[in-house]
């Protein structure tokens, strides 16, 4: 990761100046629900098979305390988080030389966030929740146009309803992991585990 001058310094900093609740530090570095779709981060599931899945996704929303994502429900992860409702998600920002890891646990969201999560996508990214299925993954690239073109033919422009297959998700936190680089000193993480009880934990680890 490229780091920017004065980056060690901040990064000794943000470990001397941590907040002792990590959601606080999330927010700062992630975009408010208002701000509407953030960055893409890789979902990591645990496989039905036993080994590990990862996959790019569009984080939806982070509410303060969840991470909101979504998906198709006849979709390889879904399954996944139905058979073990727990996951980790990756964001890197290599331009600020940052990479936060999430760990937690994982639940579907109510119908109405989810429809929230769907009008604020962009027109492209509605419609591909329509098309995108197994039976257009199996079609030439020219039969996927030509599928693309009639769905926008049928409902030009106008607002879009999610399709039935749209589900969300939201983990929630139970380890978070900052880490920041630097240029004249070994990087760094803060490192947050979740108690019992609701409060947290912190330790700084080799980056």
């Amino acid at each position: 990761m490229t780091v920017l001058p004065g980056q060690a310094a901040a990064a000794a900093d943000d470990a001397a100046a941590a907040p002792a609740d990590p959601l606080v530090l999330a927010a700062s570095w992630l975009p408010s629900a208002e701000d509407g779709p953030g960055p893409t981060m890789t979902l990591s599931t645990v496989g039905l098979d036993g080994y590990p899945s990862a996959r790019t996704v569009l984080l939806s929303r982070f509410d303060g305390h969840r991470l909101h994502f979504h998906t198709d429900r006849r979709s390889r992860k879904a399954a996944e988080l139905a058979a073990l409702p727990r996951a980790a998600v990756t964001l890197v920002w290599p331009e600020a030389a940052r990479q936060l890891v999430v760990v937690g646990d994982v639940a579907p969201v109510t119908d109405a966030e989810a429809r929230t999560a769907y009008v604020a996508r962009t027109r492209y990214l509605q419609v591909l929740a329509w098309v995108n299925d197994h039976a257009a993954a199996a079609e030439t690239p020219v039969r996927r146009r030509e599928r693309w073109a009639a769905f926008e033919r049928e409902r030009p422009g106008g607002d879009l309803e999610p399709p039935s297959t749209w589900a969300g998700f939201a983990l929630t936190p139970v380890r978070m992991l900052f880490w920041r680089g630097a240029t004249d000193a070994a990087s760094n993480r803060l490192a947050y585990e979740r108690h019992s009880d609701g409060s947290w934990a912190q330790e700084s680890w080799p980056g």
